[in-house]
């Protein structure tokens, strides 16, 4: 018999996996001394007029943290969830909000403009948390996605300026108290190496695609020596290169079946297992509510879900494939051996 504490209730289980009937409530520290909960709700892809209820319906349901970021064109509809559900169902010191900078606002001005925008939009005073959404810069001044004016289909780069101009201007976004910590999101071991080498400060997370098909050990060894905490987004993994959805996997299948749990519970507590934050996505009000009933992997259901990777490596998310293409090498995969640019880091 097993008991959890999770706040001032105590759950008494017979299950040897500990299949729970919501989310164990466990926070894990980051560098700056605040606490991230582990699971969270991600809003990436979410259609227009979606997010409000969703974000609702993930408070009322016990999320409290909440993963956001300017080009997903939704933080006023977060804004008009957060007025639902503060102060009548939590405070907001009890949320864990984090947002990400855009590409076209890494340069200083234009920085601290975004992120008043967001907090604007979202109806607060501060983020728990702020992250270079990607180590790409764009030109500013043109909306979110500038077009090149010379090259059809194609982003207009801002290859002036590097990281670690960027990384300076996130730091001092943070001595002006509207972020409580500074992290990057996309980045590479080089990349985190080149900002922390400049300026001594480590950044408090890096937000990673990860899943079992993108393991990124070596990424994940590194931040754990580093004290950078990872958080996982598309822990499920996605269908853009027409690959089937890990929750179809035979292996994931079969220990979601013999845990009792549904096979997008069993990805998220892979990530768990690893020791990540995970923020998965839905708009649908009982995955929503899945997503945050959570399992607990053994040692022999985590090592069958990682040896879906095991020669079967893919990362979704690579921006040279994007439309508009953006042309610029930023993890050394096959497919960026094309790219004219690298990133510019210092």
């Amino acid at each position: 018999m097993i008991e959890l504490h999770m706040t001032q209730t105590i759950f008494t289980l017979t299950s040897p996996y500990l299949l729970q009937i919501m989310s164990f409530g466990k926070v894990l520290q980051l560098k700056t001394g605040t606490t991230i909960p582990e699971i969270g709700l991600g809003t990436w892809l979410s259609k227009p007029n979606e997010v409000e209820s969703a974000v609702e319906i993930a408070v009322r349901n016990g999320y409290r943290h909440l993963d956001l970021a300017m080009i997903y064109r939704n933080q006023d509809e977060v804004g008009r969830a957060l007025k639902k559900v503060i102060p009548s169902v939590v405070t907001r010191e009890q949320l864990f909000i984090t947002s990400k900078l855009w590409n076209c606002s890494h340069q200083q001005g234009p920085a601290e403009a975004e992120l008043d925008e967001t907090l604007k939009q979202l109806g607060l005073t501060y983020l728990d948390l702020y992250l270079v959404h990607w180590p790409v810069a764009f030109e500013p001044g043109n909306g979110l996605v500038p077009s090149h004016p010379t090259k059809e289909g194609e982003v207009l780069l801002d290859l002036k300026t590097s990281l670690v101009d960027t990384w300076k201007t996130m730091i001092k976004l943070k001595d002006t108290g509207k972020v409580k910590a500074i992290g990057v999101s996309n980045f590479t071991i080089e990349h985190i190496k080149g900002l922390i080498d400049a300026t001594g400060v480590v950044p408090a997370v890096n937000q990673i695609e990860a899943h079992p098909l993108l393991p990124q050990d070596d990424l994940v060894a590194y931040c754990k020596q580093a004290g950078v905490h990872i958080t996982a987004y598309s822990p499920l993994g996605n269908n853009f290169v027409g690959k089937p959805m890990l929750t179809e996997n035979a292996a994931v299948k079969e220990v979601a079946e013999r845990l009792g749990a549904t096979p997008a519970q069993v990805l998220v507590a892979w990530g768990v297992h690893r020791g990540y934050s995970v923020i998965p996505k839905s708009v649908q009000e009982g995955r929503i509510i899945s997503n945050f009933k959570q399992v607990a992997l053994n040692e022999g259901d985590y090592e069958k879900v990682t040896a879906i990777g095991v020669g079967n490596f893919e990362r979704f998310n690579i921006p040279i494939r994007f439309k508009p293409k953006w042309d610029i090498g930023l993890f050394n995969e096959e497919l960026e051996k094309t790219a004219t640019y690298q990133v510019n880091i210092a």
